[in-house]
């Protein structure tokens, strides 16, 4: 039996329709869009570095930055990063490594 065919329990059909109301607001729809991209950013740049084959340590010396820096950019729930340390990380990644930036204008309703 896979996960499709198996019938919710009530906690899980209860949170999926509270779910399903809690992101009709589109106001805490946006809220929660950007909280789960802020969430997933740190797994991006963690996967991104050892895809480009990098220790921290490697990345902070291309960075000019301490390993416990670069440690710090890839902890989950880290919020501070500003559009510079992003663009310098990716960098340091290599050439085949780039920053998107996606601005999602709200549909008007």
């Amino acid at each position: 039996m896979n996960e499709q065919d198996r019938k919710q329990t009530p906690e899980e059909q209860s949170y999926l329709e509270w779910r399903q109301n809690f992101l009709a607001d589109p106001e805490r729809k946006a809220m929660y869009e950007e909280e789960a991209a802020k969430s997933e950013l740190w797994l991006q740049l963690v996967e991104a570095r050892q895809a480009a084959g990098l220790t921290q340590a490697e990345l902070a010396e291309r960075l000019g930055v301490s390993q416990a820096q670069v440690s710090r950019i890839e902890k989950a729930g880290y919020d501070a990063y500003t559009l510079n340390t992003l663009r310098r990380y990716v960098a340091a990644l290599g050439d085949d490594f780039e920053l998107e930036v996606i601005i999602r204008i709200p549909e008007k309703g």
